[in-house]
């Protein structure tokens, strides 16, 4: 079955507009009462959900629209206020809570908003329950009796919770003392944790991005705009740079000269720690990991495989293998045995306390690979175009992919909200890659 309203990463779009309305939210909240608290019915019959956001104006509007909709269901509601999203997943699997649910749009700017959701165990819902949630909505909204509505309450120390998480996640024997950082969160749900994990630890900290007004959100800061906090860490004169994206689970770091890694070369920094730690037993990457990964795990005799686009089917795979290690080039980075979902905060404190444990900086763990260059080219189409019945263009990419061998790589495919497919070449050099994506965007183009 097609999904109607939930996409990767929840239901997301533009405040205002179906189905980010207050009127949609509370059928989605009491959609959701229903299903969710069918998962998991506590002893005393009561359901608990706990409600987290991001720094949006629109959050309080949407938290309101969803209390009343749990509060239709007959379910009791805990609210968390701004917190980052892997919090809500820690959280309602620490306190035993029936659901957690995160009101943001991740990366996204102010305007837009969304609804995502976790499990009792602290992961996102599978398709299954989703589709559920959405067969659920499709039917009139009802109310429990009036002596069987939930209630709401504040769960006041949701960021000191959170941020004592977050530090467990670092070895006791290492701290941070010495250390320079400057620390960007985004004007995001991290900017009254973040400065204080990493303070706590020991760090000098610089923090940018920390002045949420409710419409700065994502605003040429955080891991999408990392040119911010580049510029940032060399005026301080700073050891490195941490960026977080809206509701903090992306991370993208930057070294002491400026210089910018994404989620692909923090993902190779992790497993080459672990290696010195004991061993991997494989690693998860998706469609867009860069083939330098691959090349370089299979040296070091890693099993490594490709998801899906998105972190929900990044962590599906890596359950499925029995992985711990995965994560993508936009920054979404797992390790399993630290947190049951992707949390900027964790994969930033594992990169650190790599650094630690090996004595070295960001640029000396990149000696020993190069990422290839990835070229995209976006061809806009009309609507419903299947490239695979271009026989022009599939001749073309087996013709290319005998060329590159193991020196590159070709992936074609279409985009999931535009009528565009998007072309992607990776080769050992960029004017390669360059001219190859060039050659199969040509025949879209014709």
């Amino acid at each position: 079955m097609t999904r109607k309203y939930f996409g990767t990463d929840g239901i997301r779009g533009k405040v205002g507009v179906t189905p980010i309305t207050p009127d949609f939210v509370m059928r989605l909240g009491y959609a959701a009462g229903l299903v969710l608290t069918k998962m998991k019915q506590p002893e005393s019959g009561r359901s608990t959900v706990l409600i987290g956001k991001d720094t949006r104006i629109s959050g309080y509007m949407l938290e309101a629209a969803l209390e009343a909709g749990f509060a239709a269901a007959g379910v009791d509601v805990m609210l968390a206020g701004p917190v980052p999203t892997p919090a809500i997943a820690y959280l309602t699997r620490a306190l035993r809570l029936s659901a957690g649910v995160v009101i943001s749009a991740s990366h996204n700017p102010f305007d837009d908003n969304g609804i995502k959701f976790f499990s009792a165990q602290g992961t996102k819902l599978p398709d299954s329950v989703e589709l559920e949630i959405e067969a659920r909505l499709e039917q009139p909204m009802e109310c429990v009796t009036s002596e069987k509505l939930g209630k709401a309450r504040r769960l006041d120390d949701a960021q000191g919770r959170y941020i004592e998480f977050c530090k467990s996640s670092f070895p006791n024997e290492l701290d941070l003392h010495g250390m320079k950082i400057v620390v960007d969160c985004a004007h995001g749900a991290a900017y009254h944790i973040a400065p204080h994990v990493l303070h706590e630890l020991g760090a000098e900290v610089v923090a940018i991005g920390n002045q949420p007004n409710g419409l700065n959100i994502n605003d040429k800061v955080g891991a999408t705009a990392p040119a911010a906090l580049a510029l940032a860490v060399v005026e301080h004169q700073a050891d490195l740079g941490i960026a977080l994206d809206g509701d903090a689970d992306r991370l993208i770091m930057v070294d002491a000269s400026g210089r910018i890694y994404n989620g692909d070369e923090l993902l190779y920094l992790m497993v080459q720690d672990r290696l010195v730690q004991g061993g991997v037993s494989g690693v998860v990457g998706t469609l867009m990991t860069n083939m330098a990964l691959e090349v370089a795990f299979e040296e070091l005799g890693i099993p490594f495989a490709r998801a899906k686009v998105g972190d929900r089917y990044v962590l599906e795979l890596m359950r499925e293998r029995g992985w711990i290690l995965g994560g993508e080039g936009s920054g979404h980075l797992l390790c399993l045995d630290k947190h049951s979902t992707g949390d900027g905060i964790i994969s930033a404190l594992q990169v650190l306390s790599a650094l630690r444990r090996q004595n070295k900086t960001l640029p000396e763990f990149f000696n020993s690979i190069a990422m290839f260059p990835q070229v995209l080219v976006n061809v806009r189409v009309a609507a419903g175009v299947d490239w695979t019945k271009n026989a022009a263009m599939v001749a073309e990419k087996l013709s290319i992919e005998a060329e590159l061998g193991r020196d590159g790589r070709v992936l074609i495919r279409a985009s999931g909200t535009e009528p565009l497919i998007r072309v992607m070449v990776e080769a050992r050099k960029q004017e390669v890659a360059q001219q190859m994506a060039q050659r199969l965007a040509a025949h879209l183009k014709a």
